[in-house]
């Protein structure tokens, strides 16, 4: 059997990785594209290890992006990202990826869809196309080409890279910033009971718990919490409630089936002490909470980037589960512990009557290509 050559970048983003396309260089039917990206990835992957396919068999490595130059006069590019299942022949269209979004602008530049100065920064317009969010992607340039390397850290991340700031604009619409009704409503999850939540839409669709609603601390690690299959399963039936609350799934199972990327279900816990997954010490003093987040079924290694955009807006608004739980932020910025370290991320609110509105969320990540070329998928016969 012959194979397919279709153009391609690996590119990592954030704390995620992902295999990005030019829209022009996919099949135009949907269905023909993503069963060849399935391919491309490796799902679905039996075995759940993506040994045949460029995916890394974790919901931070089962990523494709589809990049195109924009329509929109506010806009240089579309920017549509889709979350591969592991074990399922699914890809999950129904929300951004904010650690990928770091790479869009990059991916952009490199490819000619836009034309960035030779040195200082270039910035990109992007249109989210999943959730319909702008979002400007400020990327340093040097001697013509993307600055990939520099002295910004990332937890989460091995190595140093350079900063790549990122403004999501106006990621929640103000009449559904909180899709069921108010800042904390109660779920009623069956054969857990009846539990307090924010459920909130903003970045992406994101619920907040109490981590101990799930019996946790809220300062474990992924290795922990991802062996533990029936802990797995109640936190996948809180956010299968949540998403049918939000009115995103008209049912429990319709959500775990073909909705596995959103809403993300997360918890936090007031400020502590712990010890993240590299062995380095967190201290409460630098932190205003704890969060973790769940991603396509496993506690996520880092934060999600539009995690960390929906944290900074909950955080700001009194009566969220996130702002009960956190610290008072004076000034600057929310700082917050995940498991693989510290996030920090500011968000820009007001109020207009009795509604909050989001102006902006912005947090800095770093991009890398890792790859390019073509990836080859077995032609149909």
């Amino acid at each position: 059997m012959s194979q397919t050559r279709t153009p391609a970048v690996y590119m990592r983003g954030g704390t995620s990785k992902g295999v990005f396309f030019l829209s022009q260089d996919l099949p135009t039917d949907p269905r023909q594209r993503d069963d060849l990206l399935l391919r491309v990835i490796g799902s679905p992957d039996r075995y759940g290890k993506h040994i045949d396919g460029m995916g890394g068999a974790t919901s931070s490595t089962s990523k494709v992006v589809i990049v195109a130059p924009s329509s929109r006069p506010d806009c240089d590019v579309d920017y549509l990202f889709g979350a591969v299942s592991v074990v399922q022949p699914v890809i999950d269209w129904s929300g951004n990826c904010g650690n990928l979004s770091a790479a869009v602008g990059p991916f952009a530049i490199h490819t000619g869809l836009i034309v960035a100065p030779a040195n200082g920064m270039a910035t990109v317009r992007i249109w989210q196309a999943n959730v319909g969010r702008r979002i400007l992607a400020h990327v340093p340039m040097r001697n013509g080409d993307v600055q990939e390397t520099g002295d910004f850290d990332l937890d989460g991340v091995s190595f140093p890279g350079a900063e790549i700031r990122l403004e999501f604009l106006d990621p929640a619409a103000a009449e559904q910033l909180f899709p069921a009704g108010n800042p904390m409503d109660t779920l009623s999850v069956p054969g857990i009971g009846s539990i307090a939540a924010t459920l909130i839409d903003a970045g992406n669709p994101t619920i907040f718990i109490d981590a101990g609603v799930l019996g946790l601390t809220g300062t474990e690690l992924p290795s922990l919490v991802n062996q533990d299959a029936d802990l797995l399963a109640r936190a996948e039936v809180i956010r299968a409630t949540g998403a049918v609350a939000m009115g995103l799934a008209g049912s429990i199972e319709e959500a775990s089936a073909l909705r596995p990327h959103t809403p993300k279900l997360a918890f936090v816990s007031p400020p502590a002490d712990y010890v993240a997954s590299d062995g380095r010490p967190v201290a409460r003093d630098a932190i205003h909470l704890v969060a973790r987040i769940f991603s396509m079924g496993q506690l996520h290694h880092a934060m999600t980037g539009t995690g960390a955009v929906a944290l900074a807006a909950a955080a700001a608004i009194p009566g969220t589960v996130v702002h009960e739980l956190s610290t008072p932020v004076k000034n600057g910025p929310l700082c917050f512990g995940h498991p693989s370290g510290v996030l920090q991320v500011g968000a820009e609110t007001r109020t207009a009557g009795n509604r909050w509105i989001i102006d902006r969320v912005i947090m800095s990540r770093s991009a890398r290509i890792l790859m390019e070329g073509w990836v080859r998928t077995p032609t149909a016969s």
